[in-house]
């Protein structure tokens, strides 16, 4: 308990100096929201205009003004109002973040499934052809970037069958479960191929070591069974490392896969991002920004609590 309450309250302070580099960074993309928004008619504006639109938007003051400002609003639960969408900040993400977050578990689901099996047949038939074999499928996974791998699926799918991923208006789970999982399955299997090519290769690393500790010759010494070996006495330890590539990647994941949404006109919060970013929509980059560390430090959060349970040995917060 004591431990998850020094995790917790180092989060407030991750927020802030994630909030400070994200206000920063994109106030120094060249450019501003109204140029963006109105494009070459900005050049048209006369001052008082231009000043007017930039009091509108908040950008007349200085920067430490702005912060506080925000920051304030933060403290209050607003995020602001996204000049793109005509809506507060977190009503946007909100909607946005079932998508990536479905995506996300689809994902790792799929790379679990086939990651972990072949990383342990692979380490049970260590140097054999077999071994290799897979081996080499995980490079190559690991070696595609996901946009190719999309991109290939589709052009398969419209070239070879006459049919394309099923895109347009995104249809939740709760509406409409076929249609949505038509919509994720594909996108699911991009993002999960690459991601089952590090667990393939994570796990067969793990079950490698942990085959060769005593406790392993040990429990065959004494008579047990090579599947009770493997996924009763090697397995559970062989997992952390795996729980940890998975953590990692899922709090990646969660951040929203900028690419292969674009590619399956998906709308994710990773897509929303990339146009908030274009747009210059301060408010809505900063807040899904904020969002996402917040995420990703759950994530890791109980990725560290998994491990007690995995491992009794390991105490957290002990020296």
């Amino acid at each position: 308990m004591n431990y998850l309450m020094r995790r917790l309250a180092t989060f407030p302070l991750v927020l802030l100096g994630v909030s400070i580099l994200v206000f920063v960074a994109i106030r120094m993309v060249p450019g501003d929201s109204i140029t963006a928004m109105l494009g070459t008619e900005a050049g048209l504006l006369t001052p008082a205009q231009r000043d007017s639109l930039a009091a509108y938007f908040g950008i007349d003051q200085p920067w430490f003004v702005q912060y506080w400002r925000w920051i304030g609003g933060i403290l209050h639960g607003n995020f602001g109002i996204s000049v793109t969408y005509g809506r507060p900040v977190l009503d946007v993400i909100l909607e946005r973040f079932p998508l990536t977050l479905e995506l996300a578990l689809l994902s790792m689901i799929i790379a679990l499934a086939v990651g972990m099996p072949a990383g342990i047949y692979a380490a049970t038939h260590s140097e054999k052809p077999s071994d290799l074999g897979v081996r080499i499928v995980a490079m190559t996974g690991q070696s595609t970037p996901s946009f190719v791998l999309g991109l290939l699926i589709i052009y398969t799918l419209s070239a070879g069958f006459g049919v394309l991923p099923a895109m347009g208006e995104f249809a939740p789970l709760w509406q409409d479960p076929l249609r949505n999982l038509s919509q994720l399955i594909l996108p699911a299997i991009t993002l999960g191929f690459a991601f089952a090519a590090s667990v393939t290769r994570i796990s067969r690393s793990a079950m490698l070591d942990v085959l060769s500790d005593d406790y392993v010759r040990t429990a065959r010494s004494k008579g047990a069974s090579a599947r009770s070996v493997i996924w009763r006495h090697a397995l559970p330890n062989a997992l952390i490392p795996v729980v940890t590539l998975s953590g990692i990647e899922f709090g990646y994941l969660l951040g929203g896969a900028v690419i292969v949404e674009q590619i399956y006109a998906l709308p994710g919060l990773g897509r929303m991002v990339l146009d908030a970013i274009l747009q210059r929509d301060y408010a809505l980059v900063q807040g899904a920004v904020l969002f996402i560390a917040f995420n990703f430090m759950i994530v890791n959060l109980l990725v560290d609590l998994a491990y007690v349970g995995l491992d009794p040995r390991i105490r957290l917060g002990e020296q």
